[in-house]
């Protein structure tokens, strides 16, 4: 499957445990939301992954991605060390322009 390159990129630095990376296809301003909890800035989204790869020892594959304007809907199959893995995960994305402005994960 062929991914915009910021999408794929974004998936390498979290399959990589690269937290700075990660942040840094983001907003300045960019929102997460995950598990009935946000993160807002890149020093936050920062701090989230790094702390949830660590804990769940976390990888991910993407297994479909369509995009629609600036919103786009990332399917990957997560496995790790938490209960229920591996376990399929939406990525809600909003873009602005090459950067993540908001992502909301649901599964």
């Amino acid at each position: 499957m062929k991914l915009p390159e910021n999408i794929d990129g974004l998936l390498k630095a979290q399959n990589e445990a690269d937290s700075t990376a990660f942040a840094g296809f983001f907003t300045e301003h960019a929102t997460v939301f995950d598990e009935g909890s946000s993160y807002t800035g890149r020093e936050e989204i920062k701090h989230w992954i790094q702390e949830a790869t660590e804990k769940y020892n976390m990888q991910v594959t993407p297994v479909d991605f369509t995009q629609n304007g600036t919103k786009g809907t990332l399917s990957v199959e997560t496995t790790g060390t938490f209960p229920g893995s591996p376990a399929m995960m939406q990525y809600h994305l909003d873009m602005e322009n090459a950067l993540i402005g908001s992502l909301k994960i649901t599964g």
